[in-house]
């Protein structure tokens, strides 16, 4: 079974609009409202690529109702930890400069946090767990090491998509997948990252710490994979973008359904950035169709110093 889980999840309500102009009244052209968090994301896409998984973290209120329903509504499992505060929403609005207002992640209480780690502990051997997002302020950066702990006791595949000290804590734990973007590697190593040539080189360093799989997503520039015996680069489609949130998560989520189907990395690599690019073209994330469509256009090389 695939566990994803959320910590901070929220509704993430979207505009678009020409122009925005702070200070006066703006009237939205389009507007969408979507269960928003990392995890979540990546177990909708899932779902899209005819993968199930339950969905795990902390949910509360009018708004973590809205969530649950608006799941199961897509046939996804879940199982959250219900809190007395309501769940955040975020405000993403799509004018000729993107803004974004994000609601402060709920106070986390030590027996919420007790009752989200026995639903980890449950997990059998062979099950997988997505641990993606950040933390709120309050909850400890340990908490995070208890729950790689708690997976690798219980053989459990561990793939981490987190950013700052949360990644750079827990890269030790030798994930089977962690999936920084160019940024967030180079923080890593208290680097800038300013070539594919210096990704590379980074993320053949954390394969030599133990990570089995490195993802690097590079813009434009498209991703790298390393592997205990290979490092290849991927080219990203063409089109036109129209909303990145979410782009980061599909690739997860296309790397993992396919590996479960062919145990390829490099074939789950493609299908990753193929499923990246189609949710990056479109205004939700993107449908098993939207991938199939883009997955020839994804070329895939060996690198080459």
């Amino acid at each position: 079974m695939i566990y994803t889980c959320t910590i901070t999840p929220s509704i993430d309500y979207t505009v678009y609009l020409p122009e925005f102009h702070t200070g006066e009244l703006n009237r939205s052209k389009d507007v969408y409202y979507y269960p928003g968090g990392k995890g979540i994301n990546v177990s909708r896409v899932l779902k899209r690529l005819g993968k199930n998984s339950t969905a795990l973290g902390f949910s509360g209120g009018f708004t973590g109702g809205y969530i649950t329903d608006f799941l199961e509504q897509e046939g996804i499992q879940t199982n959250f930890v219900t809190t007395s505060e309501i769940t955040r929403i975020n405000v993403k609005i799509k004018a000729d400069k993107e803004s974004e207002l994000n609601g402060p992640g709920p106070v986390i209480t030590p027996e919420q946090q007790e009752a989200l780690l026995a639903k980890v502990k449950s997990l059998r051997e062979g099950d997988w767990f997505i641990l993606a997002g950040s933390l709120p302020d309050s909850i400890a950066q340990s908490f995070y090491q208890e729950i790689a702990d708690i997976c690798k006791h219980n053989n459990v595949h561990f793939v981490l998509d987190t950013s700052g000290s949360a990644l750079k804590n827990l890269i030790n734990t030798k994930p089977f997948l962690i999936k920084p973007n160019q940024q967030e590697l180079g923080e890593l190593f208290d680097t800038e990252v300013t070539s594919i040539a210096k990704a590379v080189q980074l993320a053949k360093q954390l394969v030599e710490n133990g990570i089995q799989h490195v993802i690097v997503s590079m813009g434009g520039d498209g991703a790298i994979l390393a592997a205990k015996d290979h490092v290849f680069v991927a080219k990203a489609p063409k089109g036109t973008i129209v909303n990145t949130v979410g782009a980061g998560d599909s690739l997860v989520s296309g790397f993992i359904a396919s590996y479960l189907n062919d145990d390829d990395p490099i074939k789950a690599f493609r299908y990753g950035v193929a499923s990246g690019s189609a949710t990056a073209f479109r205004t939700d994330l993107c449908q098993k169709e939207d991938v199939t469509k883009l997955l020839d256009s994804v070329e895939v090389i060996p690198f080459q110093d």
